[in-house]
């Protein structure tokens, strides 16, 4: 029951909202705004509930005017497969929704007017999450994709650029069909400000990976995945290199010759148990 109730109380509601539902209120659109909160709430509880099945730290899920943001004290070391169930579980609430409301109005529950305002928002918010821009849906997914192939740290940079580029490219459509509209500037502005935040926290969401890994939580680790490394790299070069889902063994070379092999446990404990922070892999070769 505590555990319930602790889940309930993570959830937040984001105070740009307040700003949509003045708006919605001075404008007579409070019935399209519940409506607009319904179904943003049934999107984000799908991520917290697979979160909550997969036993995720939660830290807050918040509902927006235009979506929702479920954050999670996790950083990469979960399986790709639960981190995928999680954000797809919110889209695929939107399936569910619209079988439902259809069945309502075919039974004559619901008014036509109401159902195709249902169906419409529906839609829309489920289009918009999927858009390939951090922190929504389709930004995430797109993120895990590429951090299944490259290094963790260059694929959430690549994830933040790539964002920024189709915040651009999305912001100056929506500008040029409705350059008027409230709504969009207040999303491209919140959306600006998150990557422009995430950016800045880069460095710590990287850290924060590196830490989980030393710490011994690599339950998202399936197999091997070797890194071949010079003797006069730095460690913080070859943590650079570190990959989601998989555990490096470093193989140690100097002008083209094997000197020998690391584990990435010995490299983790050198950088933050020992603080060996501008150290090379040669100083450390032989301690081990």
């Amino acid at each position: 029951m505590n555990n319930v109730l602790g889940f309930i109380q993570k959830i937040h509601i984001h105070p740009l909202f307040w700003i949509v539902m003045g708006v919605a209120v001075i404008t007579a659109r409070f019935n399209e705004l519940l409506t607009l909160l319904f179904i943003i709430f049934i999107h984000e509880m799908g991520h917290g509930m697979v979160a909550y099945f997969f036993s995720w730290r939660i830290k807050k899920i918040s509902i927006l005017p235009f979506g929702g943001v479920a954050e999670m004290d996790e950083h990469g070391n979960r399986p790709l497969k639960e981190e995928f169930f999680v954000i797809a579980a919110g889209p695929l609430q939107h399936v569910w929704l619209s079988i439902v409301f259809l069945i309502l109005w075919r039974q004559g529950v619901i008014s036509d007017h109401y159902f195709h305002m249902f169906m419409e928002f529906n839609l829309m918010i489920l289009l918009f999450n999927l858009l390939p821009i951090w922190p929504l849906d389709g930004g995430k997914l797109m993120h895990l994709a590429i951090s299944r192939y490259i290094p963790y740290l260059h694929a959430f940079r690549l994830s933040i650029i790539s964002s920024f580029v189709f915040l651009i490219i999305f912001h100056f459509i929506s500008l040029l069909l409705s350059p008027f509209n409230l709504n969009i500037w207040v999303i491209a502005i919140y959306l600006y400000v998150s990557l422009w935040f995430e950016w800045k926290q880069l460095r710590f969401v990287f850290i924060r990976f590196l830490l989980e890994r030393y710490y011994g939580k690599k339950n998202g680790i399936k197999g091997l995945k070797p890194i071949i490394v010079d003797s006069n790299a730095y460690l913080y070069e070859v943590l650079e290199l570190f990959q989601r889902g998989s555990k490096h063994p470093l193989v140690v070379t100097k002008e083209g010759q094997e000197l020998g092999k690391l584990d990435e446990n010995e490299i983790l404990h050198a950088y933050f148990a020992e603080k060996q922070v501008t150290a090379r892999i040669k100083d450390i070769m032989y301690i081990y």
